[in-house]
């Protein structure tokens, strides 16, 4: 079952509690509701953390958990998820949604001369920040919406398959 698989991986709610950067939320995070493993909480947490991972900012991970505690929806998976942009992804990933930016900005086109140094990041910021974010914000929607309904389908999808399996289990006649 999903549930199990989930809860194996996941870190410990008072890990997750005691972290620093989590600890600005206080008594938010004792909502049993951010730690329920069900098809509704996990595919909204996967709404979050895929959304939020797609955003370039410093400190996601807060940002993913106020989603999720506002979403009532697991905590741990959508602050974990946010580590899919990490030092070696985000360079593609956000290039990819730089470059869908641009796809929708009509006046802004690909940089061609792209180095990936900070010096050279913190020179351009001025030029790209506005395809770079909206790209971002779109291809963080995209993905949330997706991995929702990618989760909701696969959750259901296993329920069924079990519920059958113990159906089949039952009707099928036992040799003694």
């Amino acid at each position: 079952m999903p549930r199990r698989l989930l809860k194996k991986h996941l870190p410990d709610p008072k890990t997750i509690c005691d972290h620093k950067h989590l600890q600005i939320f206080g008594n938010c995070l004792k909502d049993p509701n951010l730690w329920h493993l069900n098809r509704r909480s996990v595919s909204g947490a996967f709404a979050a953390g895929l959304f939020w991972a797609m955003i370039p900012m410093p400190f996601q991970m807060i940002a993913a958990a106020a989603t999720a505690i506002l979403a009532r929806v697991n905590l741990p998976i959508s602050v974990v998820l946010v580590w899919l942009t990490n030092p070696l992804t985000m360079p593609p990933i956000f290039y990819f949604n730089y470059v869908v930016g641009t796809w929708l900005l009509p006046r802004h086109e690909p940089i061609r001369d792209m180095e990936l140094t900070l010096d050279w990041f913190a020179h351009s910021m001025g030029e790209i920040w506005q395809p770079l974010y909206l790209g971002s914000v779109v291809t963080g929607l995209v993905l949330a919406a997706l991995g929702y309904g990618a989760i909701r389908l696969y959750w259901r999808w296993h329920v069924v398959r079990q519920y059958r399996r113990r159906q089949q289990a039952r009707n099928t006649p036992s040799s003694s």
